[in-house]
């Protein structure tokens, strides 16, 4: 029996073609299968293993939690010290205006909490998006998508959204005095790592500003250091009025957030009360796990040597074959010249022991998001293999 049969036979499968790799262990920067082979994950599982798999600080923290306690409430009814921690230690770190953080289970619901906070803080209905964007694939997640070929199967969607341009300061005129929110990946991560101007940024966040329109920046995958700071807004000298986080943000289990003030976030608490509401938000084992994270990326400085280890996949994979990189730390998405060269590529490394994998919305680049802390030396397999496999497409 193959491992993709395996797969279908138990669980649900989201593609007729899944990788299918039967893996019995993680460490470090490494997946290991049932046949004892090795792979070095340059994906960090999408972005969410940023500390590599199994850091020993993010396991022991996961331990203690599970010997006191799991599940006990809803969120937001018992006070819990993983979650009050957690939140405490995010907000000492981020601008004062994102003061308050409301814990969910996964970035798209991040995202479905901060577009239902912008409509009940502002009483309006309008929300603007952006083409070729990645928000989730919950209905109103997807609604704020900008990929249509993967909307139309499940229309009708939420109504009221318009799209325009990533970077184009002009279109910025269509947000107006009806409009909510603006919903924007601070950088595009599934459109193929689509990076913005800061003086469409700052633009962006003055347009918002002057008619009264909330601005949610989309940190789940560019967030908890991926592109050199803690959250890629910082490159640009603005704040969002409600930032969304999830992947990385638990250290390697399920979580997700949104954040903004007190006085917006309050908004959700009354008229109706439960405004928002979820079970497992904020679960224990998951804080801990998260607080950990964060912890670690302090202790051993890790956010600080993003760039530099950026710089060097950059420098490795220079090749006559591959046409842009587009970079924003550890993040990249390195062009081909069609999704053909693509999938040659992804599947000669996996073949050799390297995991690299693809966009949705953007099948002429492979990505490549490795885990933060990795070695210099696993940086230079990585790139060996990688450029073997674009001498051969």
């Amino acid at each position: 029996m193959t491992d993709s049969t395996k797969l279908s036979k138990s669980l649900a499968r989201t593609t007729p073609f899944p990788i299918g790799l039967e893996i019995s262990s993680a460490q470090g920067s490494y997946l290991t299968d049932i046949h004892g082979n090795k792979f070095l994950d340059l994906t960090s599982g999408i972005a969410v293993s940023s500390l590599g798999h199994g850091h020993p600080s993010v396991v022991t923290a996961i331990k203690n939690q599970v010997d006191q306690h799991l599940h006990v409430m809803v969120y937001g009814e018992f006070i819990q010290d993983q979650q009050t921690a957690f939140a405490e230690k995010l907000v000492s770190l981020l601008p004062d205006s994102l003061n308050q953080v409301y814990f969910v289970n996964s970035g798209t619901e991040a995202n479905e909490g901060a577009l239902k906070l912008a409509k009940r803080y502002t009483g309006r209905k309008e929300i603007v998006s952006f083409h070729k964007s990645y928000h989730g694939s919950t209905h109103g997640s997807l609604s704020v998508s900008g990929n249509q070929s993967k909307k139309d199967p499940f229309e009708p969607l939420l109504p009221g959204i318009k799209f325009i341009d990533f970077n184009n300061i002009d279109q910025l005129t269509a947000i107006n005095s009806e409009t909510a929110c603006v919903i924007m990946e601070t950088i595009q991560g599934d459109a193929g790592v689509r990076i913005p101007t800061i003086e469409f940024m700052k633009a962006l966040r003055a347009r918002c500003s002057e008619v009264g329109a909330l601005l949610i920046l989309d940190e789940i995958q560019t967030g908890v250091g991926r592109t050199g700071k803690l959250f890629a807004f910082e490159h640009y000298g603005i704040v969002p009025d409600i930032l969304t986080a999830g992947k990385a943000l638990g250290a390697g289990m399920p979580i997700g957030a949104f954040i903004s003030s007190q006085l917006i976030m309050e908004s959700l608490s009354d008229n109706p009360m439960l405004g928002h509401i979820t079970t497992f938000g904020g679960h224990p084992v998951v804080c801990a796990s998260g607080l950990a994270g964060i912890n670690v990326l302090e202790k051993e400085n890790i956010i600080a040597n993003v760039e530099s280890k950026g710089e060097l996949f950059e420098q490795l994979l220079q090749h006559p074959n591959v046409k842009e990189i587009r970079r924003s730390g550890l993040l990249f998405a390195i062009e081909l010249a069609d999704p053909d060269q693509v999938q040659k590529v992804v599947n000669y490394c996996q073949e050799n022991g390297v995991l690299s994998f693809w966009f949705l919305s953007c099948p002429e680049s492979f990505r490549i998001a490795p885990p933060l802390n990795i070695a210099e030396e696993d940086i230079r397999f990585g790139c060996r293999v990688i450029y073997q496999a674009l001498d051969l497409i």
